[in-house]
């Protein structure tokens, strides 16, 4: 199902335009915007109501709501750069990302799409300021790769990313951090510019961001998400590169690393990797070998995905629900992390009840959701 229908904002379809405009309204990250889409049935609905919820979840002011006019303005904007839109809805979007929890239910790109549901997606990272032995080896390994019907996937930084993408641009996606119409680092531009020709190029932030630092690990859990394994080629201990790797383990994919000196601060995450279990790549053999199908993977990730959404029973949106049961939740609540079944023990309250009264204080913005399905109180 394609839902694009032209090139101008006022011509897309309505559902993407509402899947857009929820997304971009105030309060609302990926996590919410599926609780919402649960809750109601769709974005449409979910638009008409998310006001009268962040109300009664005790905000002050109106949420801002993504205006029709300004989603088909960005839309507009989008299709000036060269570049379309993705939702979740769509049948060329990635059943791998799919499956990890927090996922982006729209996209922008430019490129090939029919590239971001590959099942033979493998995600190569490694350092910035890599040696010259390091973007070598991710180069053949890009090249081996593509050869045996592959596409690698990288974030377009220099170094490390840089060779993979130059070694595989018809087959090689560039996930970047800010929004479609941001080449960086800048002395990328040549590079970006045939990748958008020969390869695909995704954002998830709005055409016009700029990439700020917290957006890079969101960039890297889409990198690791995509693909059915990451290889990690010289990772610091603090490195972007460890951050996708530990996203990839948490998604239940393999994570492969390349072994490297002991005192090279480059390497020290990566040889980390191995000594916790990654398998140890010293050729395209290893990894190739080695790679689950999407096949093997697709029982195993339907059973393990955790998308951290709450499961909400059929037709509570239109419950009424006491002062005194929001009251009792917030009584319940810290800024420490407690999870649904803790405060279903301190509440006695039902559980969709709890549900909903949450995805009010989220999108009133008094509480953080986090991993494990767990929620925090924010002072």
């Amino acid at each position: 199902m394609n839902l694009f229908t032209s090139n101008t904002g006022s011509n897309y379809s309505e559902d993407i335009i509402s899947i857009l405009r929820l997304i971009r309204s105030e309060n609302v990250g990926p996590k919410t915007f599926f609780n919402l889409v649960k809750l109601f049935g769709s974005a449409k609905i979910a638009l008409d109501n998310v006001a009268d919820f962040a109300k009664k979840g005790g905000r002050a002011k109106p949420i801002k709501i993504f205006a029709k006019s300004a989603a088909e303005k960005e839309i507009d904007l989008l299709v000036k750069h060269g570049a379309n839109l993705i939702t979740y809805k769509d049948n060329q979007y990635s059943e791998l990302l799919k499956q990890t929890s927090g996922f982006p239910p729209i996209l922008s790109y430019k490129g090939d799409i029919s590239l971001l549901n590959s099942r033979k997606n493998v995600a190569i990272v490694g350092a910035r300021n890599s040696s010259i032995n390091s973007r070598s080896f991710a180069g053949n390994i890009a090249k081996d790769l593509v050869s045996n019907d592959f596409v690698t996937v990288s974030g377009l930084a220099r170094g490390v990313d840089t060779a993979v993408h130059q070694a595989s641009t018809r087959r090689t996606i560039a996930v970047i951090a800010g929004g479609i119409d941001h080449i960086y680092p800048l002395e990328n531009k040549k590079l970006f510019e045939t990748i958008a020709q020969e390869g695909l190029i995704i954002a998830e932030l709005p055409v016009g961001s700029s990439p700020l630092a917290q957006h890079f690990p969101q960039r890297n859990r889409i990198i690791a998400g995509m693909s059915v394994a990451t290889v990690v080629i010289e990772a610091g201990l603090k490195s972007g590169s460890l951050i996708t790797a530990n996203f990839a383990l948490d998604f239940n994919r393999e994570v492969f690393a390349v072994p490297g000196f002991p005192l090279d601060p480059r390497c020290m995450g990566s040889n980390k990797l191995i000594k916790d279990g990654a398998y140890l790549l010293e050729s395209s053999e290893d990894l190739i070998e080695n790679i689950p199908s999407f096949e093997k993977m697709q029982k195993s990730l339907f059973e393990n995905s955790d998308n951290n959404n709450f499961d909400f029973p059929a037709g509570v949106g239109n419950m009424n629900i006491a002062n005194s049961d929001r009251k009792l939740i917030l009584e319940s609540l810290s800024s420490s992390p407690v999870s649904i079944e803790q405060i279903t023990s301190e509440t006695n309250l039902p559980l969709s009840v709890i549900y909903v009264i949450c995805l009010e204080l989220e999108l009133a913005g008094r509480v953080m959701r986090q991993a494990g399905n767990k929620i925090s109180l924010i002072y």
